[in-house]
């Protein structure tokens, strides 16, 4: 199908491509977000929400890729509460030899229009289920600056944390008199699907679903306990997970393993009791005793609160959204 200017095609998303997407990206922005093959597969094919009529690839007369746009809406036949009104740009990228030529508008115009279709009200730039980022990395200003001349509107920046432990560092863990901290059994995968859906329904209980569906066995979930009660939770990822999760994404820019922490989550009705602290740092301690020394946090705004810790700021990212 033609559309834009007369040289370039844009053809319907391809997983036959996906060496070709691979190598772009990696290309363009490789250096700071290196992509992986397995990776791009997961998040940008597999996913049930994506919307083929919004996911298209930019083809110059070569058949060489030129840029690519992927878009996602709530098609999931599952009952996990997710809003079905907002719709997400995951990624929209343009080769640097072929930009200010209206491709990366086409895409996006395309995008839109197919979100409208499927009666999206509200679009997000990234924040989608099996994400790359929650919004537009902070140092691509002109990518920042192009989508607001595009009607989209900034939110407060999110942060990605990082630790470097020293190997002869020790962890430790500050377990209160009045609670238990443990990695999950898989036996107690229903009390910890039930305690997610009843204090941190959607995307969270969605991320944890797709856990279990791909064979999770409850490593990757520390949970505190208050009189035999799940009340609190720690997600931890390692390269072992039975996915690739967000906080280790970028595992290819280190040498050594790189481990990740979050989301975190404690029943409202307790906290401001240092639970949070605690589980976290638990959370520091299994991942230590799997040998694992550099830790990042993604997706959040807590820097002083994971600071405590010693986490400092490694990457930072502006959401964006529009209405449609």
């Amino acid at each position: 199908m033609e559309k834009g200017v007369a040289w370039m095609r844009y053809i319907p998303w391809d997983i036959q491509r996906l060496p070709q997407l691979v190598s772009l990206w990696n290309s363009e922005i490789g250096s700071q977000f290196p992509m992986t093959g397995e990776l791009f597969k997961q998040n940008s094919f597999e996913d049930e929400n994506i919307l083929p009529e919004g996911s298209l690839i930019a083809i110059n007369d070569e058949d060489q890729v030129a840029g690519f746009i992927v878009s996602k809406c709530w098609r999931e036949k599952i009952n996990i509460s997710i809003d079905q009104e907002t719709g997400w740009i995951q990624v929209l990228l343009v080769r640097s030899s072929f930009r200010r030529r209206g491709i990366g508008s086409a895409l996006l115009r395309e995008a839109e229009s197919a979100l409208r279709e499927h009666n999206c009200k509200r679009v997000l730039l990234g924040r989608d289920p099996y994400h790359y980022f929650p919004g537009v990395p902070i140092e691509y200003e002109r990518t920042r600056s192009w989508f607001e001349h595009k009607g989209y509107h900034s939110g407060e920046k999110e942060s990605d944390l990082i630790h470097h432990y020293m190997p002869h560092e020790k962890s430790f863990r500050n377990e209160l008199d009045d609670i238990k901290i443990s990695l999950l059994r898989v036996e107690e995968k229903e009390t910890l699907l039930s305690f997610l859906r009843r204090c941190f329904p959607g995307r969270w209980e969605y991320e944890a679903f797709h856990y279990f569906k791909r064979g999770g066995n409850g490593r990757e979930f520390v949970v505190i306990k208050k009189a035999g009660n799940i009340i609190g939770f720690c997600r931890i990822n390692d390269l072992n997970s039975p996915f690739i999760a967000q906080n280790v994404y970028w595992a290819p820019l280190f040498k050594e393993p790189l481990g990740g922490i979050g989301p975190l989550g404690i029943d409202r009705a307790e906290r401001k009791n240092g639970y949070g602290l605690a589980i976290v740092e638990a959370a520091v301690s299994f991942l230590r005793e799997r040998g694992i020394h550099i830790i990042v946090i993604d997706w959040t705004g807590l820097t002083e609160f994971y600071g405590r810790l010693g986490f400092q700021v490694w990457k930072e990212y502006q959401p964006f959204y529009k209405d449609l």
